[in-house]
């Protein structure tokens, strides 16, 4: 089992920054892939970042530019750092990471926090 331990969301201005961290404990072997989605009211959930376990990063038009994804291999820890934050980046954010255990893939998200921007 893994617990997500998600912090960092808040209210912000337009062209203001916000962090969102997630860190990862339990039971696993690795840690492969680390991301965020988010879910905005009355929409579909939707990928915001991903990194995988040997950096590489994607990010969707919608973001690209603007948000950072990182990760802390020792802290299992993955980051979102959010510049430029417009009203539509409005959603809950969910931390998803995807872990190796006894050689099967399991896939985890966390609570989701609240990041909401105003105009």
């Amino acid at each position: 089992q893994v617990q997500l331990v998600e912090s960092g969301g808040g209210l912000a201005q337009a062209g203001g920054s916000l962090r969102l961290s997630c860190t990862a404990s339990g039971s696993f072997f690795s840690i492969n892939k680390m991301g965020w989605f988010r879910q905005a009211a009355g929409k579909e959930r939707e990928l915001v970042a991903i990194i995988t376990s040997g950096g590489s990063t994607n990010y969707p038009d919608s973001v690209k530019g603007r948000f950072t994804i990182s990760r802390d291999n020792a802290k299992n820890t993955v980051l979102l750092q959010m510049n430029s934050l417009k009203p539509e980046d409005t959603a809950v954010y969910y931390c998803n990471v995807e872990v190796s255990f006894l050689r099967s893939k399991y896939n985890y998200w966390g609570q989701g926090t609240q990041v909401t921007v105003s105009s």
